[in-house]
């Protein structure tokens, strides 16, 4: 475990998925604490997909591979590359253990570094293969609602109308909830979740605010690289995701092929892929 510290902030990361286990801002927990009784993960990274596959295949270049949902970087050991104070870098590499699902050589970086009270989290993917390499990559942090997620609001920087997009169990269809109409404020309500995540395809906003209506504790999220945001709660429990995202599952009824996965992201040989989005605790 790496423990980053500044005047305002101690953050824990694990070097299994290169993942936030502990976010303290001024002695206040803000991360959720992986209670297995809920959900057992805190803010795993997503890569080389987001979401699920149809039957948890895709084929490129004329193979069938096996991908699980949300990809393998969650469950893998990250090298610790550098590390300081308030900074730190973590490295993790294609190998044949990820090429029997994932046919493409890489490196990829994950960079966590405190400013003040905010967590800038970033990611740079290197392409090492021969050509064309496509991938997703998401986050998934949760953040602690004790009182209960209906005393929160998420705050939009934009107006916003969206339609969360209908779900066939993991996989998208073509159906559309409205959600909300021409506001910043979005309520939270339980029942939103029977369909277990809100996902946005399109929005404007490329920041969202997590707040306490009643005693304004509030978390912001910056994400101006990443194309879709989702929110998901296990009802119930205690804690809420905003999840930037560059990916989407895959539709009910599509073509298997990676290349034509909605949302693809591509590197081309040796290219380098950035994304960024920063956790600011208000």
């Amino acid at each position: 475990m790496i423990t980053l510290k500044n005047k305002h902030l101690t953050v824990e990361i694990s070097e299994l998925g290169a993942e936030l286990k502990s976010v303290r801002c001024d002695g206040m927990d803000y991360l959720w604490n992986g209670d297995p009784a809920f959900w057992n993960g805190t803010a795993p990274m997503l890569f080389p997909i987001c979401g699920s596959l149809k039957e948890d295949r895709y084929t490129y270049e004329g193979k069938e591979y096996c991908l699980k949902k949300h990809g393998f970087a969650r469950n893998t050991v990250f090298a610790v590359e550098s590390v300081d104070d308030d900074r730190v870098v973590f490295l993790h590499t294609s190998d044949e253990n990820t090429k029997q699902c994932y046919p493409f050589d890489y490196e990829l970086r994950v960079f966590f570094t405190l400013r003040d009270r905010a967590i800038e989290v970033g990611y740079e993917i290197k392409n090492k293969s021969v050509g064309t390499m496509y991938f997703n990559i998401g986050s998934h942090e949760a953040y602690v609602t004790p009182e209960g997620i209906e005393e929160y609001d998420v705050i939009f920087s934009e107006c916003e109308t969206l339609e969360a997009c209908g779900l066939c169990g993991p996989l998208l269809t073509d159906e559309r909830f409205p959600v909300l109409k021409e506001s910043h404020y979005l309520p939270l309500y339980e029942r939103y979740f029977d369909m277990d995540t809100l996902v946005f395809k399109d929005m404007k906003s490329h920041t969202a605010t997590l707040r306490n209506r009643k005693n304004g504790r509030a978390i912001r999220v910056d994400f101006p690289d990443a194309d879709h945001l989702l929110i998901w709660h296990k009802q119930g429990a205690p804690f809420i995701c905003l999840e930037p995202w560059n990916g989407l599952p895959d539709p009910a009824s599509g073509s298997p092929s990676l290349c034509e996965k909605p949302s693809i992201k591509t590197i081309e040989k040796d290219g380098v892929y950035r994304a960024t989005h920063t956790l600011t605790l208000l």
